[in-house]
C-alpha cells in the first residue's frame, strides 16, 4: 500500500502519521505466510488415496539421520492433525533401504507401526553410529527379527509377515510411488500430490510443520472450489 503524502499541509501528516504506524502494527492475517518457490514446490498432480481426506506422504528411511531428526517435530504434529488430513509414511527404495522398507510395511501390516516404529528408527541409529562407513545396520531379515523379538514380538510370526505377497506388494507401491514423485532424496514430504517441502526449503526441521498446516490449507481450499 502506497501513502501519498504532499508536502505543505502538516495537519495532514499529523493525522497520517499515527494512522500509518497503526496499519503497521497489524496482523498480516491475509498475506500468504510462504512461498512457492521458497518453502515449498508446486508440481504436477498426482493421484492421493486418501479420498476426502487432504493427503500428507512422507518418504523416509530409517538409516536417514535427517530422517531421524524430523522425526520428534512430525510426532507433535501428528497430535493436533485436523480430522480432514490423513498423514502416510512411504519408505525410499534404494536397493540398500529395501530391507527396510519391507520391515516397516510389516510393521504396518501386523498392527505395530505404534510399538515399533521409533524404537526400529533409534535401534538403527544408534547402530550407525558405531557402524563402519557405507554400512546399513538391520539390513537383513535375521538382524530386524531379532529387533521385533527384543521387543515382544512373535519372531516366526514376524518372518512369515516380512516376506508375504502383502509386504511385497506394498514395497511394490513403494517403489512406484517413489518413481512417481521422483525422490531423490530424503526425507521429503508431499500435500495432497501438489505440494513439497523439506526441512532445507522450509529452513530448518522444527519449521516443516508450519509449512504443512499452510499448505494443507490451500490444498484444502481449492479442493472446495468447484471444478468447470
Amino acid at each position: 500500500m502506497a501513502i501519498f503524502v504532499q508536502a505543505g499541509f502538516p495537519q495532514m501528516k499529523a493525522l497520517i502519521r499515527p494512522a500509518l504506524f497503526a496499519l503497521l502494527l497489524l496482523p498480516l492475517s491475509g498475506q500468504a505466510q510462504f512461498l512457492e518457490g521458497v518453502e515449498y514446490t508446486r508440481l504436477n498432480p498426482q493421484p492421493v488415496e486418501t479420498g476426502a481426506k487432504v493427503e500428507v506422504r512422507e518418504f523416509f528411511w530409517y538409516g536417514c539421520g535427517h530422517c531421524y531428526a524430523l522425526e520428534p517435530h512430525l510426532d507433535s504434529w501428528l497430535k493436533t492433525l485436523p480430522k480432514n488430513v490423513q498423514f502416510i509414511r512411504t519408505p525410499g527404495v534404494s536397493p540398500e533401504w529395501l530391507a527396510h522398507a519391507q520391515a516397516y510395511y510389516a510393521f504396518e501390516t501386523l498392527g505395530l507401526v505404534n510399538k515399533l516404529h521409533k524404537p526400529f528408527f533409534d535401534a538403527v541409529q544408534a547402530a550407525r553410529q558405531t557402524a563402519l562407513p557405507n554400512m546399513v545396520p538391520f539390513s537383513d531379515e535375521d538382524s530386524i527379527a531379532a529387533f521385533v523379538t527384543r521387543h515382544g514380538v512373535d519372531a516366526v510370526k514376524f518372518r512369515e509377515v516380512y516376506r508375504s505377497f502383502d509386504v511385497g506388494r506394498k514395497v511394490g507401491t513403494a517403489k512406484r510411488l517413489n518413481g512417481a514423485y521422483q525422490v531423490r532424496s530424503v526425507p521429503i514430504l508431499f500435500v495432497d500430490g501438489k505440494y513439497m517441502t523439506n526441512a532445507n526449503i522450509a529452513g530448518g526441521h522444527d519449521k516443516v510443520p508450519k509449512v504443512l498446516d499452510f499448505l494443507i490449507k490451500q490444498a484444502a481450499a481449492e479442493r472446495s472450489v468447484p471444478k468447470k
